[in-house]
């Protein structure tokens, strides 16, 4: 497959003396999603704006299908490549189907006169991007996250090879933000569009994306497969991860675990235990957790978070030398709390942690 776009060389900046990032070689295919993603002020966006030819590059070369973009005539880069920027557009008298409609203009020559066929691709564009109902509302008169899907329109309208997007669900709620990124799937997969975005939400990044490129310390750090850079000791390297934790399999963040020996002991398991130990933590009270299996639900939140967990050979029952670990600092603990409801064959000594518990008078309500 062609590379529709590609730099080599690339070193992007504001300043020849002062490069943001230097030396970015990066390839993007017909129908591929590449996402940016780094700390704030690594580049990303600079390195966006450069490829767009919003930005001229300090050195090196961006082909556009093989050919120099710095030689490509405005009007011929416009219906190739469609920018989709964060920053607020100015706009005066101008609806939302008028500010859809300007995604046309590199094809509707210099009075900008829309046929019957460009009103039919923004009337299409504006369905997709669901804001078909603010067609007559003045631009200015709309949300923020509003405001975003019709500049999505706008690009979608533009019907280009390349789509280029700086965070687009920035201003967007969750459901906003997973249609958007639908759609952004979708323009990739059935028009082919190749799409080059930066991304905050990691957890979307990594679902979305077909490669992923890390921008840290003034250059592409690392560029791979989403299995291939979500981590944990990536994604902490890359961020700079001192206080908390990142759990790149299910991408969730957590805050640091409350300091002490443990005063609660949880038994948990199967995703059960975790709303407690995050309130735990929310409470700062030091706790400890077990006995869970390194593959259950449970056991990445109580590993950030937990004083202690105790742990049993994945796919195996809890044994003896486990469980009697358990009960040793369970007996240490002022209370102890159990989220499951049942026992089975893989947790069932757990149960003796339940029993020791209510002999001791520890347990309390969930």
């Amino acid at each position: 497959m062609r590379d529709l776009l590609s730099a080599n060389a690339l070193t992007v900046g504001y300043r020849k003396d002062r490069p943001i990032v230097s030396d970015l070689t990066l390839t993007l295919v017909p129908g591929e999603i590449v996402t940016l993603i780094g700390p704030n002020g690594a580049g990303k966006s600079t390195i966006l704006k450069s490829l767009a030819a919003q930005l001229q590059p300090l050195a090196g070369t961006i082909l556009i299908d093989g050919k120099p973009e710095a030689q490509m005539r405005e009007i011929e880069l416009a219906k190739r490549l469609s920018l989709f920027l964060t920053g607020r557009i100015h706009t005066e008298l101008m609806t939302c189907e008028d500010v859809a409609s300007t995604g046309r203009y590199p094809y509707t020559g210099r009075l900008g006169i829309l046929t019957a066929e460009d009103r039919r691709i923004v009337n299409e564009a504006m369905q997709m991007t669901h804001v078909e109902e603010l067609r007559d509302v003045p631009f200015t008169q709309i949300s923020d996250g509003q405001r975003q899907r019709v500049m999505l329109a706008r690009a979608v309208a533009q019907e280009p090879d390349i789509l280029v997007l700086d965070e687009p669900t920035s201003y967007l709620d969750i459901r906003h933000k997973l249609e958007l990124l639908a759609l952004v799937k979708k323009l990739a997969r059935e028009r082919n569009v190749a799409v080059l975005m930066s991304l905050h939400e990691l957890d979307l990044a990594e679902r979305i994306s077909d490669r992923i490129l890390c921008i840290h310390n003034g250059k592409a750090e690392c560029i791979g497969t989403p299995e291939e850079i979500f981590r944990d000791e990536v994604i902490a390297s890359l961020y700079g991860i001192e206080s908390g934790s990142f759990h790149a399999l299910y991408g969730t963040a957590e805050l640091e675990r409350p300091m002490g020996d443990p005063e609660v002991f949880v038994i948990g398991g199967g995703g059960t235990g975790i709303p407690v130990y995050r309130r735990l933590q929310r409470q700062g009270r030091a706790f400890a957790a077990g006995v869970l299996h390194r593959h259950d639900l449970d056991y990445p939140c109580a590993r950030a978070l937990a004083a202690e967990v105790i742990t049993a050979q994945d796919f195996e029952p809890v044994g003896e030398a486990e469980c009697q670990t358990a009960l040793q600092i369970l007996r240490t603990c002022r209370e102890v709390i159990c989220t499951v409801s049942r026992f089975g064959t893989m947790n069932a000594l757990n149960q003796r942690l339940l029993q020791e518990a209510e002999k001791l008078h520890l347990l309390i309500s969930n």
